[in-house]
């Protein structure tokens, strides 16, 4: 492949984002394709410090604007030592989120505004794009009780926003994805993993040879 491809996954919390990449890739390794997965905020060892601050569950006196730009920063070093370099190459990335996760978080549940968070985005991203997107469409209160169920260790501090704000979070992906149909992709997180994984790559394998 003489161009990388760079296809990012969104959701809100409990979605299933981790497990399905992790089986995704399994499946494009079969089919003779190698992906490089890798995730936001972090990715990268000064990204990963950023995004320990951003999640830490002592922080909740953060200023949403902070955290807009707290996101941003840690894009913007994931993008530059892990991203870009690997599309150079020609490979395929996948990547835990990227910008949409911005724009429903920070631009919708918190208030900012789409335009807004865009704005900030639009200097840290420099015009780098995903190629395809999907988002695992997932009501917000089957993603929370997955989290109670499955990583009730691992619950950092967007996991304890109220039910509200993720609701908000939700119905800003389904906006974003008719926004940018060319793009985003929407899958139901509701099927088992592996129907996920079955649409996912066969849309990923259309645009690969397409």
């Amino acid at each position: 492949m003489s161009k990388g491809l760079f296809i990012t996954f969104e959701g809100g919390e409990g979605c299933g984002k981790t497990t399905v990449i992790k089986a995704l890739v399994k499946e494009l390794e079969k089919e003779g394709l190698q992906a490089l997965v890798t995730r936001e905020p972090g990715g990268s060892l000064i990204a990963e410090q950023i995004r320990n601050v951003i999640l830490d569950r002592a922080n909740t006196l953060m200023d949403p604007r902070t955290e807009a730009l707290l996101y941003a920063a840690s894009r913007r070093q994931h993008l530059v030592e892990i991203v870009l370099p690997a599309l150079k190459e020609g490979k395929m990335v996948l990547s835990d989120r990227y910008l949409d996760s911005s724009l429903a978080y920070q631009g919708v549940a918190r208030g900012i505004g789409i335009e807004e968070v865009f704005s900030i985005n639009k200097f840290a991203i420099d015009q780098t794009m995903p190629d395809l997107t999907f988002f695992l469409d997932l009501e917000p209160e089957k993603g929370l009780e997955r989290i109670r169920q499955h990583r009730s260790d691992e619950v950092n501090r967007l996991d304890l926003e109220k039910l509200s704000f993720h609701q908000k979070v939700y119905e800003a992906y389904k906006l974003l994805a008719k926004k940018y149909p060319e793009r985003i992709v929407t899958i139901d997180a509701s099927m088992t993993v592996e129907q996920e994984v079955e649409q996912i790559k066969k849309v990923i394998l259309e645009r690969y040879h397409g």
